[in-house]
This record gives C-alpha cells, structure tokens and sequence, in this order.
C-alpha cells in the first residue's frame, strides 16, 4: 500500500555522556614550533649546501661568499646567526685569500666586516677590535666628505673602499674551524 501519515514526535532520549575535552591549542602550539624547526633546517640546509659549492680556508678559518644582496647590518646577522663574522682580513695571506675567492667568483665587490659607524675615521673590525698593523686601502681611500661611508667593501683587486652601509651587495662570512 501507500505510505501513512507522519506519526507524532516521541519522548526525547536520554542525557548522553560528556565528549572528552580536547587540548588543541597544546597541540597547534606544538605543530607550530615543528614548522619553524622546519624551517630553520631547510634554511641551514641550503647554506651547507652552498658552502660546499664554494669555501676557501687557512689553518684556522673557513671564509664563505654568501651570494645574496644584503645591506652591511643584514650581512652582519646574517654571519653571526650561522655561527661566524663578516670576514676580517686582519693580514695580507688573508687579505689575498679573500681577493681571490672575490674575483674568481666573478664579483666587482664584498662587504667585509669593517666600519667606522661608532667614530668616523676610526674603523674597527667586525669583532670590535681596532684596525692595527695591515690595512689595504685603495689610493685616495677612505674617502668619506659626506661623512655617509661607514662601512667596507673589498673589491676584486683586493683594496678596501669605505661604502654606505645601506647598499646591498654580496658579502664574505668567516668561521673558526672547531678545534680538535
């Protein structure tokens, strides 16, 4: 037969048992933190495996081009936060050193980590030691009238030329090597 009318709504059920609480914000937290470790790796990856592209060292120190245009303070993190310094060519071995990896790798030019950014005139290394029996300036330099060059680039030759510090160029990072 045909289908019958729609009977009338019965007694509600009973009270059901309480759902559990979940704790998810615990786990978002934590779901979060290993996306930033993540992160972190991926990047610590890529500059390995660019380091193993290209390095040169001497007996104490590695010294790495880091191919990304970085003003003189973003470089300066950008050394430190992987365990180094801006490169500090404190004698003319490394100051050659340097020179070549610079134009071997087809550049003009390389922060380094020198400035006179506390006391105009007075530069100081990266590690805040003063510049003492080796420097290699380029002739005429440094020359700052505008009082805006605070920073040091070396170019190709191997001479130093102060430079603003905002322009963004590539920059040498140097590391200890971990004694045995």
């Amino acid at each position: 037969g045909e289908k019958g009318a729609k009977g009338l709504p019965g007694v509600s059920g009973k009270k059901g048992k309480a759902g559990t609480v979940c704790d998810c914000g615990r786990y978002r937290r934590f779901v979060g933190q290993l996306n930033v470790n993540v992160a972190r790796l991926n990047t610590s990856i890529k500059f390995l495996k660019n380091v193993i592209a290209g390095i040169r060292e001497t007996d104490e120190k590695f010294y790495y081009i880091v191919k990304e245009e970085k003003n003189y303070r973003e470089a300066l993190i950008h050394c430190r936060d992987r365990g180094g310094s801006l490169a500090m060519p404190k004698d003319e071995a490394t100051n050659a050193l340097l020179a070549d990896y610079i134009s071997n790798s087809g550049l003009f030019r390389a922060f380094i980590g020198l400035n006179d950014m506390e006391r105009e005139g007075q530069f100081v290394y990266a590690d805040n030691s003063p510049l003492q029996n080796y420097s290699n300036w380029k002739q005429g330099e440094p020359h700052d009238p505008a009082g805006h060059e605070d920073c040091v680039e070396m170019l190709s030759t191997g001479e130093w030329n102060d430079s603003e510090c905002q322009v963004t160029i590539y920059f040498v990072c140097e590391f200890l090597k971990k004694r045995k």
